[in-house]
């Protein structure tokens, strides 16, 4: 006789990971990638899965929440766990970018960008408090990898949303909020690849401990750059803004450049980790792996239209088909583990 499914149902929120949100970023930026490629249907139909997706993660959090607390609490906490909720942040942003341009319901974009704020705000000094406090502290070679980057994903995230949502009376201040949000991820990446980067080289470490998280490490720089590129598209619509335009314009482009030259690296240590024996399973770390795909598809695009660089508008053509590739190989694993752990009938 398997296990009742009251038992299953109970580990399963219990032991919830938070960065699964990272199904509703990965999801909704592949998305928009269809869209600018004019997979009009495909794009859609994604739309809707991340709806549902949305309201399924928030509901097994808001649950384990009150009925978990203390789980949920240790997981905030935790030096290396709780840098993942911050998957709901971006996850917030993304669906808000949809809703921004996919639907006329721009009042749903601007009532999540609030809600992405707000949010941002509570974990992000709950987090970095908890661990500032927290004694005795783990080792760096044990702890910091490119889920820490989340930091900068959902700072960036807040960017790009909010220059979709900017109007009216409020224009200039959610315009200089997303400046100043661009600006403050940027200053966590450098910070924190530093020490991923001292990690990767002088610490040694095996294929098991380098999972698909990783490609936060180019992500977070694609992000960047559509924060980037998306303020040199409104330079018109506010001076301080098309003062700063040198400033954006060159430095969104070194955020391209520097993402791009991870990509090739990243692929190598994906090869060397399968062929060391690490196989390819699915876990919810996975989707940290196809976000990056689809956020640097849309990236390129948008810098290609904010900048006139032509000769960059060939790529996401190539990687909006690898990104949906790896959407549907990591939602059928997915679909796979959730069957797989589904209480049989006895």
């Amino acid at each position: 006789m398997r296990g009742s499914p009251q038992g299953s149902t109970r580990s399963f929120v219990a032991d919830f990971f938070p960065g699964y949100f990272g199904l509703v970023m990965a999801t909704g930026i592949v998305s928009i990638a269809l869209r600018s490629a004019e997979r009009y249907l495909l794009s859609y139909l994604l739309f809707g899965i991340n709806i549902v997706s949305f309201c399924a993660l928030w509901g097994i959090t808001i649950v384990r929440l009150r009925r978990y607390r203390v789980a949920f609490v240790r997981d905030l906490t935790h030096h290396a766990r709780g840098v993942t909720f911050l998957t709901m942040v971006a996850a917030t942003s993304v669906l808000g970018i949809q809703f921004a341009v996919m639907t006329p319901w721009m009042i749903l974009a601007k009532v999540l960008w609030a809600l992405a704020v707000f949010l941002w705000l509570v974990l992000i000094y709950t987090f970095f408090g908890a661990i500032t406090v927290t004694d005795p502290k783990p080792s760096l070679e044990t702890t910091v990898n490119g889920s820490w980057l989340l930091v900068t994903v959902s700072i960036e995230s807040l960017a790009v949303l909010g220059t979709y949502v900017a109007s009216g009376p409020y224009l200039n201040f959610i315009l200089f909020t997303s400046v100043c949000a661009y600006s403050l991820g940027g200053m966590f990446y450098i910070l924190f690849i530093t020490l991923i980067l001292h990690r990767w080289i002088f610490a040694k470490i095996g294929p098991a401990a380098l999972g698909p998280s990783e490609w936060i490490d180019m992500g977070a720089l694609a992000i960047t750059t559509l924060a980037g590129a998306r303020l040199l598209m409104l330079d018109n619509r506010w001076i301080f803004l098309r003062d700063l335009s040198p400033f954006l314009r060159g430095l969104t482009l070194f955020f391209w450049v520097t993402g791009t030259w991870w990509i090739p690296l990243l692929i190598i240590i994906e090869i060397w980790r399968h062929v060391e024996g690490v196989p390819i399973v699915y876990s919810a770390q996975y989707w940290t792996l196809v976000f990056p795909l689809g956020m640097y598809t849309v990236a390129t695009a948008a810098l290609t239209n904010a900048t006139g660089i032509k000769m960059l508008a060939v790529v996401p053509k190539i990687t909006v088909y690898a990104a949906f590739l790896a959407w549907i190989l990591t939602f059928a694993g997915m679909l796979r583990r959730i069957f797989k752990l589904a209480p049989q009938p006895t």
